[in-house]
């Protein structure tokens, strides 16, 4: 990687279990917000989660390792990462 991303990586993950309604989108963005990790979170209408986070590769193997357990709340079953190349995400938001 040549561009200004070149330390960056993308992880897109996907959650499954009991992880809607369970304030898991917000714990994911605050979890986020506080590793200085950009991206995105949202829940989809089969139940799951779906995130993106792109950050140092450190960073977002932390996330990723954080949404096996989630919000306090959440029964997390599953989580499904894909690593892409990162599309220069800035922030941290909840899409609906």
């Amino acid at each position: 990687m040549s561009d200004d991303d070149g330390d960056r990586v993308r992880a897109h993950v996907f959650v499954s279990g009991r992880v809607q309604g369970v304030f898991y989108r917000a714990n994911t963005r605050d979890a986020a917000r506080d590793r200085g990790v950009d991206g995105w979170v949202r829940n989809l209408d089969d139940g799951r989660v779906e995130a993106v986070f792109e950050a140092p590769p450190d960073a977002v193997e932390g996330m990723v390792e954080w949404c096996h357990t989630g919000s306090p709340s959440a029964v997390v079953e599953n989580v499904d990462a894909e690593y892409e190349e990162p599309e220069g995400e800035r922030g941290f938001t909840i899409r609906r």
